[in-house]
């Protein structure tokens, strides 16, 4: 078994990431090996609209376009589960997220029948989320949308689960930063008493996915 987690925010070791190794740490306690893959690291881009994954001929599935992106592709339908990780920028998941997905998703995508799996494989997949919305907002506002940005990972195979991580706490010092319009208080608390649940959520869901429970 192989999970690969790919991490779509430029900061180290901070929300994201975190999610997303304990999410590893869940696929490692029921044998796999495991992969963070950081795409600020790399250089790609999103799709190209080259349409050589829609051409007569085309080796199915995979995009055609070479770049830093191209290997870690191979990797991922190489894989059992896939865990991509995004910070929530103006209510959307990162650029290089974005570009990300349009890599993997559109040669999945059959423009013969819209309905058809090109991928025969099975892939379980989860979208992890941060964000300094607080839950009630994400709901009414955001999570139906980037609901959606997971479809596409649905012709992966099995199982796509989406969790969000909300009210995260952004600086270790507020004190140096501009942010009067934040409760430091209130985010150290929630930091505290919430974000460990959420860590332990991501190890459960890494856990299960790879277990295809």
């Amino acid at each position: 078994m192989k999970a690969i987690a790919i991490n779509g925010s430029p900061r180290r070791g901070w929300n994201t990431e975190k999610l997303l190794k304990e999410a590893l740490r869940g696929a490692e306690s029921v044998g796999a090996e495991t992969k963070l893959v950081q795409l600020y690291d790399l250089n790609y881009t999103g799709c190209r609209s080259c349409f050589a994954c829609k051409r007569q001929g085309a080796e199915s599935y995979h995009c055609a376009f070479k770049d830093g992106l191209t290997p870690v592709l191979e990797e991922i339908f190489n894989a059992d589960v896939l865990f991509l990780g995004s910070p929530i920028y103006f209510g959307d998941i990162t650029g290089q997220m974005v570009s990300f997905i349009e890599r993997l998703g559109f040669p999945l995508l059959s423009y013969d029948d819209y309905t058809k799996r090109l991928f025969d494989g099975k892939i379980n997949a989860a979208l992890f989320l941060t964000m300094n919305a607080p839950e009630a907002f994400y709901k009414s506002n955001m999570e139906q949308s980037l609901k959606n940005r997971a479809e596409i990972l649905q012709r992966l195979g099995v199982t796509v689960e989406v969790y969000a991580a909300c009210d995260t706490y952004q600086f270790s010092d507020y004190s140096k930063y501009h942010s009067g319009m934040l409760d430091e208080v209130h985010k150290r608390k929630v930091r505290e008493e919430q974000f460990p649940k959420d860590m332990e959520a991501a190890y459960e869901i890494g856990r299960k996915l790879t277990s295809f429970e």
